[in-house]
Order: C-alpha cells, then structure tokens, then sequence
C-alpha cells in the first residue's frame, strides 16, 4: 500500500487541556500556508511512539498537515501567551511569535508547528523558521532524547523555497514539535507581572492537576510545585553539564515548567574543554557559558519563585522551596560524573579523581566527548587509540590515569566498564556535523541528515561506517558561529 493511500491517524483527541484555560492564554489562528513544501526529515521511531505508521508519515496528506497547509482533523491551532526575562532584563510580554499548538494527541502530548507564520507575538517579525536552524532542532532533539537528556522532541521538519531574510536570505522551514507540555516560566512571569492572579493560579492549578498531583496534598501547593520544579531544573543542567552541552539561551522564556530542553537555538556540544565557552555568538557577556548554566538555572528559579509570590503568599517560603537546587545539582552532577568513570555509586575520592581531571581537561582543551568515549573504550578492553596520546603533557595525563587505575583496583567489583560505555556517548551532534547535513540539504539531498538521525537515536553504540562522526572535529568547525537567529 502505498503512502497516500493509508488512512490519516486519529492524531489529536477532541479537546486539549491548555485550550481549556481559556482565551486569556492564547490567541487562536490558522497557521500561514507553506508554499510548494517538500519533505526535509522525518522521526520513524517517534511516529511509532505517537501511534503513526512510518509510512503514513511519508505521505502526501501529513506533508500538508505538518507544514501548515492543511488542519488535522481536532486540530484547535493557537499561540500562547508569554513574558520573561533575555539576558537577565525584563522583556515584557513575548510568546509564540512563530509557533502554533495544534493540539493535543489521545495520550497526552502536545504537538506544534514551529516556522508556521506571524502571530500577535511575532514583535514584527515574519513568524518562520529557516532551514539550518529547523534541521538543527529536529537532530538535536531527538540526540538528546537518544542520550537521555529531558526534552522535546521533533516529529518532522518540511521544507520551502520560499525566501526568508536573515543575516542572509535563506529558506523557509516548519519543525513539528511535541512535549507533555510547551510551557515556560515566562508563562507565569506574564501573569504574575501583569496582575492576572486569577489567571496565574488557573495556569499553576493546571501544571499542578495535570504534572505534579502530589503537590495537592502539600501545606502549600504552590511551593511544592517550585520545589518539584527546581529539582527536575537542577537534574536537567547535571545531564548537560556531564555530556558538555550549552544552550546558549537560558532565558526565563525557554526554560520548561517540566524540567525539559526547550526551544534549540544556538546550543552547542562541546568540542575542547573549555569552562568558559560561550557557544551564543550573540552572548557577548559570556552570560550563558558552559560554567554559569547552573548559575543562570538558579537565577531563573528565582524569577519563578517571584512570579508564584502571589499564590506562595510567603517569600521566606518560595526560598525554601528553591534552597535546595545546589545540594539536587552537586548530587545528581556527582552521581553522573560517576557514572561515566564506571561507578555507580559518588564518593569523596571519586569527586577529587573528577575535580583533578577537569582541570588537566580544561588546561589543555582536550576534547571532551572522545576522553570520555575513549577512556570507557580503554576500561573495556576494546583496541583503540590509548587515552594518554589525547594529552600533550603525558606526565600529567599518565599520573591521572594511574591515580584513576589505583581507584579501581581498591574495589574492582564497584567498577563497570559496561556502566562507563552506556554513560560516555561515541557520538553527540557536533556544530560541524549538523553543518555537514544543512550543506547538503540546501542541495535538496538529505541521505546525510537521515542517516546522521539514526545514529544519533543510538549515540552509544558503535557506528563503524561513520567513524568521522566520532572523530576530532576538522579545524573549519572552530570557525563556525551560532547566533540567537540559528
């Protein structure tokens, strides 16, 4: 049976729980016609996980549908309402300026074209997405997804020759986004800023009825939501910091109420270790590098603790309920920088063996996905290039590693090199290879990216028949800059 003649899937159920909020949180529109789209990449194993046949997915009725031209049958499509905090300033009210939910599946999820056209949020701007940084999101969501990382994820991207004007003119995308749920802090900083309290607690009713039921039960429900919420932050920024991911924009606006990776813009994995690596061409400041993620994620809490104020009803509370975030980070950081040494249990000599070895790491840039990678390769007894040739000062390299082996030996049966194999990936999405694939796709040839997606679905197996993909990154990838426009 071919593609077009599959039955469409019953995509949406009839009524979505943020729709039933109310007109206040959201302008209700039609998504912009997308002309002549064509088919850039598409998720077969997040299609299976939504209940769509992979081959429906390739058709002719879900190109429609995924790039606007079309409404899903239930398809209820709007842009929600927002405000917060870039850069650490007060930007007033924002929202969906370029994304609209469609929906929400019969299990659950939320799903939103992202590039669909100018709403009443866009500030003047066109509303689309172009193709890098559509190809960008749809492969990073789905890596970090494959690392294990909390995030949305990406169903599709559909692409367009239709123009649009950057620092360049490029080309028109739409990525088709899908999460338990697309809301931010700056949801409730708008509500909170502006005076809608009855509103503010609506949105909190609903976060704490549909994510966070337990919190009913609290003396206070709205400080046991900020403390659940700080928790899911703090273990979300000990999953980047162990892999060496940076988000480059950790407004209040793209931080997620559910703990998740949201709105991919200029991220970055990182290449040579750097601890002060500013991956956001735009982030002059250095406000958002690789070191201060933990920070700003705390800052932000805060904004959010400020923004509940008015249902905590008791500032000394909101900071109790935040004052954790430092003990939640330091721990689930230790216990995933642990793990990547093969052991499934922190302790104090495994946090002095990790300090030492960021610092040796950071002196010299070794590249921080092959030590990992190579190190869990070496424990394992695979052959290979040895760890030490990765260090110019091999004294210093050679003393660490026999500090590590010394570790090891006091209690062998504590040690996993198996652990140390599923906690190291052979593969993260690089800005050199998201590059490679955007190059080849402006050439309307996306072999690349579909083959780069599924190896990134399965970031720590071995992929013998791209060893480049695992490999140094070549010299041009130092040049590469990414902006809050990508």
């Amino acid at each position: 049976m071919s593609p077009a003649a599959l039955a469409a899937p019953p995509l949406f159920a009839e009524h979505g729980a943020f729709a039933a909020l109310g007109p206040r949180f959201f302008t209700e529109l039609a998504p912009a016609p997308l002309p002549d789209p064509y088919w850039i990449g598409r998720s077969a194993a997040l299609a299976r996980e939504l209940g769509l046949d992979p081959d429906w997915l390739a058709s002719d009725e879900a190109l429609q549908w995924f790039s606007g031209n079309a409404l899903p049958p239930g398809a209820r499509p709007l842009a929600s309402v927002y405000s917060g905090h870039q850069f650490g300033v007060w930007a007033g009210q924002l929202g969906d300026g370029r994304a609209l939910l469609l929906g929400e599946t019969p299990g659950g999820l939320e799903v939103q074209l992202k590039g669909s056209g100018r709403t009443p949020y866009s500030r003047m701007a066109d509303g689309r997405a172009v193709l890098r940084s559509s190809i960008r999101e749809f492969l990073v969501s789905e890596a970090m997804h494959g690392l294990g990382i909390p995030t949305t994820r990406a169903l599709c991207v559909v692409g367009s020759d239709l123009p649009v004007r950057r620092e360049t003119m490029e080309t028109a995308a739409v990525v088709t986004r899908v999460a338990p749920s697309f809301i931010r802090f700056g949801h409730f900083e708008h509500f909170s800023y502006s005076g809608q309290h009855a509103e503010l607690k609506a949105l909190a009713d609903h976060v704490i009825e549909r994510f966070y039921p337990d919190c009913r039960a609290a003396a206070n429900p709205y400080a046991a939501l900020l403390a659940r919420v700080t928790e899911r932050t703090a273990r979300l920024i000990a999953h980047w910091q162990a892999v060496g991911f940076m988000h480059g924009v950790m407004n209040t606006d793209n931080m997620s109420i559910l703990g998740l990776t949201i709105d991919y813009g200029p991220f970055q994995f990182m290449d040579g270790f750097d601890p002060g690596h500013i991956c956001n061409h735009s982030d002059s400041g250095g406000r958002y590098a690789y070191d201060q993620q933990p920070a700003v994620a705390h800052w932000n809490l805060c904004a959010l603790g400020q923004a509940l104020l008015p249902l905590i009803g008791d500032q000394d509370r909101a900071i109790a309920a935040i004052e954790p975030f430092a003990n939640f980070y330091s721990d689930a950081l230790a216990a995933r920088m642990a793990a990547k040494l093969g052991f499934a249990r922190a302790t104090p000599a495994i946090g002095t063996l990790v300090d030492a070895l960021l610092v040796l790491l950071a002196r010299e840039r070794t590249d921080w996905s092959i030590f990992w990678r190579r190190l869990a390769r070496q424990m394992a007894g695979a052959a290979g290039d040895p760890v030490r040739d990765l260090f110019i000062e091999r004294a210093a390299g050679d003393a660490w590693l026999l500090q590590y082996q010394e570790l090891v030996a006091h209690d062998p049966a504590a040690h996993s090199p198996d652990l140390m194999l599923k906690s190291n990936p052979a593969i993260v999405l690089r800005n050199h290879l998201a590059e490679q694939a955007i190059a080849r796709a402006k050439l309307k040839d996306f072999g690349l990216l579909q083959d780069l997606l599924g190896a990134l679905e399965r970031p720590f197996d071995e992929h013998p028949a791209h060893p480049d993909w695992a490999g140094f990154p070549p010299d041009w990838a130092s040049q590469i800059q990414i902006s809050c426009s990508s």
